[in-house]
């Protein structure tokens, strides 16, 4: 253990002894924000991996807030078991090479125009955010795809300005993919976990009526924005759809693994999408279509090789967000958290505090790497805030705050994501300032928009 980590690792348990130890007398809200911050604090710290972290946080919950019975419930959950399911629909998909041709036929659809490219690479991250719940996964493959085109194109000339809007658009758009599927990320499926359980009728085919327009408009600009920022070179487009029809080529016909997969997952999507038809819910049928990818027949592989590809540590830490919002829930603290925010914005007017919100949230994003451990304090007490305004739908603002806790925008350092791309050395810290500055202008205004424009008018 590093320094850092050792001091850090001090701190807590000295709050841990000032505030939970059974010496002390304390309000439970009190208690309540001392295990956020010494939880935060090892997650944010990176003191023990994310996953054993988790596990001391089980013991915190479970000694001073719930039952141990309680506790252990959380992984019952029905989001819990979807996200697993998720993780097996995704590694069938990959495994199979269903991932890597459908990538590669959409860029196809370029016919070897570098603004096309740029443009359809975007609508690829889409693509597969109904496939694969991890944006890890997503930039992983992209950019290991994007990499192979940009160097066979770089001994043809310079191609420095299409390679920067290739990997500079995968940064913010693989997030930002994540939420337009229920099923697109981890975070992703915790909001609309929440949210549902706050929300009569939110669905599998509403969220995507509530996420769809925005994130669609919002990408078009983000394209126009990008044009102006980093005009693509032009290219030999001739060359272009050669590479690429190589790798295609290269793949061969569809395997019988492949039409399996493709199969499921599109059995799997049309149940998802009427579940008001047939009443199965999104997390039942998730499971029934990772159980397809490993029976006899239907299956691709078998449990040994399926299971190594869920993400254990991530379930763990994915469940621990569910108790840790539960427990800021039944012992008042989001509430407090709540008022404090109120008295401090202290605006009689409700779009002020929207706004306000809105760029707390972006501010305090620059801090957090972690997604799903911020969205696990903002969103619990964005409905909170959202409550106190009876005369406005709480689901808007609360989904208005989601959307603007994903994305980072002009850090390196904000996300797995930005990382996986910049270690291609395509484009500079710079350069993700520059255009990550632009592209959040838009985003807040995209988002506010929807607020105020779309869900109010449509949904209100």
């Amino acid at each position: 253990m590093t320094k850092q980590k050792k001091l850090l690792f001090s701190f807590s348990v000295l709050l841990y002894i000032m505030t939970l130890s059974p010496l002390v007398e304390t309000t439970e809200v009190l208690r309540a924000i001392a295990c956020l911050i010494i939880i935060q604090v090892l997650w944010i710290g990176g003191v023990f991996p994310l996953a054993f972290s988790s596990l001391l946080l089980m013991l915190l919950l479970s000694v001073h807030f719930f039952t141990y019975e309680e506790t252990l419930s959380y992984f019952a959950s029905e989001i819990v078991w979807l996200l697993f399911s998720t993780f097996i629909l995704a590694g069938a998909f990959i495994e199979s090479g269903l991932a890597s041709r459908l990538s590669l036929k959409l860029l196809s659809l370029s016919k070897g125009s570098s603004r096309l490219l740029v443009f359809f690479s975007f609508i690829l991250m889409f693509i597969l955010s109904l496939f694969i719940p991890s944006n890890v996964g997503k930039a992983s493959l992209v950019s290991s795809v994007l990499d192979s085109i940009v160097k066979h194109l770089q001994t043809m000339g310079t191609v420095e300005r299409l390679a920067k809007s290739l990997f500079v658009g995968l940064t913010l758009i693989v997030p930002i993919s994540g939420a337009i599927v229920a099923t697109g990320a981890s975070s992703t499926l915790y909001a609309y976990g929440l949210l549902g359980d706050m929300t009569e009728g939110l669905d599998y085919v509403s969220w995507i009526l509530y996420m769809g327009p925005p994130i669609t408009v919002f990408l078009l600009l983000l394209f126009l924005l990008f044009l102006l920022v980093f005009p693509p070179e032009q290219i030999d487009g001739a060359e272009l759809e050669r590479v690429i029809g190589d790798k295609i080529h290269a793949l061969g016909h569809m395997s019988r693994n492949e039409w399996k997969v493709l199969a499921v997952l599109g059995l799997t999507v049309i149940l998802w999408m009427t579940g008001s038809l047939h009443g199965f819910s999104v997390s039942l049928v998730a499971l029934f279509g990772a159980t397809l990818t490993i029976l006899p027949v239907t299956g691709i592989w078998q449990w040994e090789t399926a299971k190594k590809k869920i993400g254990w540590d991530l379930l763990l830490f994915f469940a621990a967000t569910l108790m840790l919002s539960s427990m800021l829930i039944k012992t008042g603290a989001v509430k407090w958290f709540a008022s404090q925010l109120i008295n401090l914005l202290s605006m009689d007017s409700y779009f002020l505090v929207v706004l306000s919100l809105l760029l707390v949230t972006a501010l305090l994003r620059l801090f957090f790497v972690n997604v799903l451990g911020f969205l696990t304090i903002m969103l619990p007490v964005t409905l909170a805030i959202g409550e106190a305004f009876p005369t406005h739908d709480p689901l808007y603002l609360s989904m208005g705050v989601f959307l603007m806790g994903i994305p980072g925008f002009v850090l390196i350092t904000q996300s797995p994501i930005h990382l996986i791309s910049y270690e291609y050395g395509y484009f500079t810290k710079r350069d993700l300032l520059r255009l990550g500055s632009g592209a959040f202008v838009i985003w807040l205004l995209v988002v506010l928009a929807s607020i105020y424009g779309y869900w109010m008018v449509f949904y209100s």
